[in-house]
């Protein structure tokens, strides 16, 4: 366990020697652990029963332009609780890049996994811009593109959990002109409407994420 967390168990939540927690990641699933030794920064701990096995996640990406920090960081938490696997930023023409923190948005995954008891962090990658996140796009995964005033069909409609998926939702102000030119060029990209109204850029991350996540399984 590294230093952070052995500081948070041992000095923000009192564990003690004898204490018990639970541990997991995505692979191996949910394990019944003992404090056996807690020092200043290193916590050594003695693995036990298996309480929960792993679990098949879907296999969904949100695609999203970094806003404001607070919001950005917000929309981080409330994915992973939805059950993302992989968060993607994506740097289009009316993107602000500096304010992403990728170290405290890997915090934030971490804690909003535990919170939410699902037994894996998504995936946090780096940067893309708008035009190679397109270019390198994989074959065979579906693209959905909220893009606003628009007449086409919502996203609560039914997803195949065999087929990955995406879902794209641009920065504040929307996309350019020409980046919408440039989805309408790509056969993978279906574009999608939230509703009549303008939301905002966080708003509509969540709004999405949580009709294509709520499909039941056999979908």
């Amino acid at each position: 366990m590294d230093r952070a967390r052995a500081h948070y168990l041992g000095s923000v939540m009192r564990r003690g020697i004898g204490d018990t927690l639970l541990l997991f990641n995505g692979r191996d699933g949910e394990f019944q652990a003992e404090i056996s030794r807690l020092a200043r920064g290193a916590v050594l701990l003695t693995l036990g029963a298996q309480t929960r096995a792993p679990e098949a996640e879907p296999d969904g990406w949100l695609c999203f332009a970094p806003i404001k920090r607070d919001a950005s960081e917000w929309v981080v938490e409330k994915a992973t609780e939805l059950g993302i696997a992989v968060i993607q930023p994506v740097i289009t023409a009316r993107t602000q890049p500096h304010r992403m923190n990728p170290e405290r948005w890997a915090a934030i995954a971490a804690e909003a996994a535990e919170q939410s008891e699902r037994l894996s962090v998504p995936e946090l990658r780096a940067p893309l811009p708008f035009a190679a996140l397109l270019r390198d796009w994989p074959a065979g995964r579906i693209l959905f593109a909220a893009t606003e005033r628009i007449a086409a069909p919502g996203l609560n409609l039914p997803v195949d959990r065999a087929q990955g998926w995406g879902l794209l939702i641009g920065p504040e102000g929307g996309f350019a002109p020409a980046e919408l030119d440039e989805l309408a060029r790509h056969p993978f990209v279906t574009r999608r409407t939230l509703g009549p109204r303008i939301l905002r850029a966080e708003t509509a991350a969540i709004a999405g994420l949580a009709r294509l996540l709520a499909v039941p399984p056999e979908a």
